[in-house]
């Protein structure tokens, strides 16, 4: 059995004195295996102690010993840049109150810049001037900004470091990984001597991280410097499946867009119209010029909220799991800058549209699209995902006679991998199409599905429900469902007890998996299933013996008090 690929990363360091004395630089790295990798990733840290003063090694030294080491004990609940941030406040807090106490530590510091890979991101906590480089796809980019003062007489000069002052501003960097990447993290030693094409050329060798950061270092010393080099570089060789936690850090770092008109772009997308407008989520349909791509954009309103960023991401990351032709796909799309994400577009409508056309949907014909909706609702199952809100709304049937299940804002997923709990976007079901055990407090599952997905073949058919219409905030009592003969005399009698099995008030007398509810359609006339059109007294009243020992009890006791009083 094929098992699951982690985050894999090679990494390697040189750190040389050079032509100074001593060697104030200082850098480290953590890899972990199981739930630490998973949950804080690797982190590597490089950190140059301000020169001219004794202690410059020591600050940068404990920094990094005390970076690597708390990193891994922050709650897992806590982001990555809190759990750098919080930390590398506490170093310069204490940096910066140590260094006043004596005249010998006084001016004690250090820059910092720290590195953080888990799942398909990365993350960069920055202080000072040394930098961090990505080399992806043969091009070098720069991800740190040198804080130095911008003044010719002063440009070596630090303007943060950390235990310079008492308040401490950390810049952060949020990327997502690429399989062959490569980071090198240097000090000033090393990028003021060589240029992106030299770094660029060094970083791209095919030997091991360790080979390369000598190369690097040694490279820095032959070209002049004067000053410590220490080279870190680290290689991603593999990486595991995206998680939501991954998609909930990338998607909240990105800004709501404006309510958009038609005609307005937005990261090379023309907005030609506003498809669906609810109480948080927006649905566009864009064109890409480029493509000549038609696709739906569904974002949130300009004042959502944390939790509805989460839920956003949420569905999106099920969204992603879902590969197949009964969905509308998501569009990768490298250009967002903005909070959204794109689906295919697919002309038609859904079958709640059909209905309110006046469409009268055949018996032959709704016994199709069942075959479809069963087959598309079994891969939902088999990826652990309950989709909550099946009905007539969210199917939609293609122009090219494609049906596809469509919206999983609500949808619940096995696969959470994350303890948080994630508000939904809308609410979780719709009262007509929700399960009997669902208004007990009962939770959503397989069946419940299934049970939606009946109901949903009974309105097709009748344009009723099978206990009657329920509204919102009504507790409903189910009865015997209404055998949907009664309102449509050509349905068969072998699909009538398939729709009645399909909506049994009791979970065990329904279909188990969409496979069997399948199969009964499949097997049709041939195969007939049995299913009784009323329910036993004692099942549709389970009060009743109570009920009837009462009676039973209260009769008793007046023929009692009636002998009594004839003595």
């Amino acid at each position: 059995m094929a098992t699951a690929a982690t985050l894999q990363v090679d990494f390697g360091h040189t750190s040389l004195a050079g032509l100074r004395a001593r060697n104030e630089d200082y850098c480290a790295g953590a890899i972990p295996d199981g739930d630490a990798l998973e949950n804080k990733g690797v982190i590597l840290g490089i950190a140059d102690g301000v020169g001219g003063h004794a202690n410059g090694r020591e600050a940068a030294e404990y920094c990094i010993r005390n970076l690597l080491a708390d990193y891994y004990a922050t709650p897992d609940t806590w982001s990555i840049p809190q759990s750098l941030e919080k930390l590398i406040v506490a170093l310069n807090r204490w940096l910066y109150s140590n260094s006043r106490r004596a005249r010998e530590t006084a001016g004690m510091a250090t820059t910092l810049s720290a590195l953080v890979l888990r799942g398909q991101r990365y993350v960069i906590a920055h202080v000072g001037d040394t930098r961090i480089y990505l080399l992806r796809r043969g091009e070098l980019s720069l991800l740190t900004l040198d804080h130095v003062w911008q003044h010719p007489e002063l440009n070596n000069v630090l303007s943060r470091a950390v235990g310079l002052d008492a308040n401490l501003a950390v810049d952060f960097v949020d990327g997502r990984l690429e399989i062959g990447d490569r980071f090198l993290m240097v000090c000033d030693g090393i990028w003021a001597v060589l240029d992106d094409a030299r770094l660029t050329q060094l970083l791209s060798a095919e030997d091991r991280a360790e080979d390369i950061a000598a190369h690097v270092a040694m490279a820095a010393i032959e070209a002049g410097s004067h000053d410590n080099c220490t080279a870190m570089v680290c290689k991603v060789i593999d990486l595991p499946a995206e998680s939501l936690r991954d998609n909930v850090a990338h998607i909240s770092t990105l800004p709501l867009p404006d309510r958009l008109m038609p005609t307005q772009r937005m990261d090379g997308l023309e907005i030609m119209e506003v498809i669906h407008d609810s109480r948080i989520t927006v649905l566009y349909r864009v064109y890409d010029d480029i493509t000549r791509q038609t696709y739906v954009l569904k974002t949130l309103h300009p004042d959502a909220d944390a939790a509805d960023i989460a839920a956003l991401a949420y569905e999106e990351w099920l969204a992603r799991r879902v590969v197949n032709a009964a969905f509308p796909q998501v569009i990768h799309w490298p250009q967002r800058t903005h909070l959204y994400y794109l689906t295919s577009w697919h002309a038609g409508a859904s079958l709640a549209g059909h209905l309110e056309t006046g469409r009268r949907f055949t018996v032959m014909e709704t016994v199709d699209l069942a075959m479809h909706l069963l087959r598309a609702i079994a891969v939902l199952h088999r990826l652990g995902i309950i989709h909550r809100d099946i009905k007539p709304d969210n199917l939609h049937l293609g122009a090219d006679g494609h049906l596809r299940i469509l919206d999983l804002g609500v949808a619940a997923s096995d696969g959470l991998d994350v303890e948080e709990n994630f508000n939904e976007i809308n609410n979780p079901g719709t009262p007509s199409f929700m399960a009997p055990e669902l208004y007990a407090g009962s939770a959503a599952n397989e069946s419940t599905d299934l049970y939606s997905v009946g109901v949903t073949l009974y309105y097709l058919l009748t344009r009723k429900y099978p206990y009657g219409e329920v509204e919102p905030f009504q507790t409903p009592r189910f009865g015997d469902p209404v055998p949907p003969a009664r309102y449509r005399p050509d349905i068969p009698d072998w699909l009538e007890s398939i729709l009645l099995k399909g909506v049994a008030r009791d979970p065990v007398d329904r279909f188990e998996t969409a496979e069997e509810f399948l199969l009964a359609l499949e097997h049709g006339a041939q195969r007939p299933l049995r299913v009784a059109r009323r329910s036993p007294l004692f099942k549709r009243d389970p009060t009743l013996p109570v009920k009837l020992f009462a009676g039973i009890s209260f009769m008793l006791n007046i023929l009692l008090l009636v002998l009594w009083v004839m003595k």
